[in-house]
């Protein structure tokens, strides 16, 4: 018959499967979704959708050259459909990964338990643990960096259709209009150089777009610091040394969150050094250096 504490480990080790299997499933549906349900959820929008990739891009290659030729600041009705689709495209597209990031965090976080409480079970299985658990861990910074990415996107949708714009073949009107803008993107550089009022809406979308970078970096480095200090480090000093498989990922862990920290200060700084003089970085892009 077994004792109390042993079919206490016991339940709680079925409660941990049962749990572990149900994140992994939900983790698999928002993977999906984040892949297949954005244009299908923008699409619901006043303005509908495109039928896929390349009709979005011709669509955003018309309306670009419209709305430059109109000479007005205000966006042309086709690129402001354009904008708004792109808008909402971010938003399904964020609020799905913020969803995954949470989903991830807590099957990470069974995982690792399971592998520091795992000394009574085979070899194989702890590897399978630990595998499952980097593997969980690395899909969260995914997830948090598409976070940060699709914030970004959804408070500048403009900025973030520019590649379009780019990419590929350009010719006819396109090109033409392209050549304009790097003429007034040059000329603006320049003392006393007139910005025609297209020039300064992109120069600001592409400013916020930078700006919104640099204070998400900075909201994410004070969280990751906060993190590792109250959790990681915490824990591995606590730790005693009898016990070297939970020191070992304690420590891991806080090696790890300082070398992100670093990475996402890295992030940060470069993404407020271009909105500082976005000029440059702007002309850069229309020149094909996105």
């Amino acid at each position: 018959m077994m004792s109390a504490p042993t079919l206490l480990r016991a339940v709680a080790r079925g409660v941990r499967s049962r749990a572990i299997a149900t994140l992994t499933a939900i983790a698999a549906v928002l993977i999906g979704a984040f892949v297949v349900g954005p244009p299908a959820l923008a699409a619901r929008g006043p303005g509908g959708g495109f039928a896929d990739e390349h009709h979005l891009t011709e669509a955003v290659r018309r309306a670009f050259v419209e709305y430059w030729r109109s000479g007005d600041r205000d966006f042309s009705p086709d690129l402001d459909r354009v904008v708004d689709y792109w808008f909402r495209f971010h938003v399904a597209k964020g609020v799905i990964a913020g969803i995954l990031l949470i989903v991830l965090i807590a099957l990470g976080a069974l995982l690792w338990r399971a592998f520091v409480n795992a000394g009574g079970i085979g070899a194989a299985r702890q590897v399978l643990l630990a595998s499952a658990g980097v593997l969980v861990t690395m899909l969260a910074l995914l997830s948090l960096a598409a976070v940060m990415a699709n914030i970004q996107g959804a408070v500048a949708p403009f900025t973030s259709l520019m590649p379009m714009l780019t990419g590929g073949a350009t010719d006819g009107p396109l090109a033409d209009t392209l050549a304009q803008v790097r003429q007034q993107l040059s000329d603006s550089r320049s003392a006393g150089g007139r910005t025609p009022p297209a020039v300064g809406v992109m120069i600001n979308d592409f400013t916020r777009y930078h700006v919104v970078m640099a204070v998400l970096a900075a909201m994410v480095v004070v969280v990751l610091i906060g993190t590792s200090v109250a959790l990681w480090w915490r824990r591995f000093v606590r730790t005693t040394s009898s016990d070297r498989r939970t020191r070992r990922v304690w420590g891991s862990f806080g090696a790890f969150s300082v070398l992100l920290v670093l990475v996402v200060i890295v992030v940060g700084v470069a993404n407020a050094t271009t909105a500082a003089d976005p000029a440059p970085a702007l002309l850069a892009l229309f020149n094909g250096g996105w």
